[in-house]
């Protein structure tokens, strides 16, 4: 869900992120360290406020995205 999210904008940020997935903060946080350890995504602090941060998905992560999209695909029926 994360990754499909992030498909849609450039990047996000961490708060309106959580609510938007329905997820509590630091599920959301457990969630993007382990894609962020994969390479799936980056984050960057909030320039105006340190406490808030930015998550983007790399290159990296969109392809990855994209290739489980289309097996998922694959195994639907027509």
């Amino acid at each position: 869900m994360i990754c499909a999210a992030l498909t849609q904008a450039k990047e996000l940020r961490f708060d309106p992120l959580a609510k938007t997935l329905g997820m509590s903060p630091p599920t959301l946080s457990k969630h993007v360290g382990q894609l962020h350890e994969a390479g799936y995504v980056a984050t960057r602090p909030d320039h105006r406020d340190s406490r808030r941060q930015w998550i983007n998905l790399t290159p990296v992560g969109r392809e990855a995205y994209e290739g489980h999209i289309a097996a998922l695909r694959l195994l639907m029926p027509e």
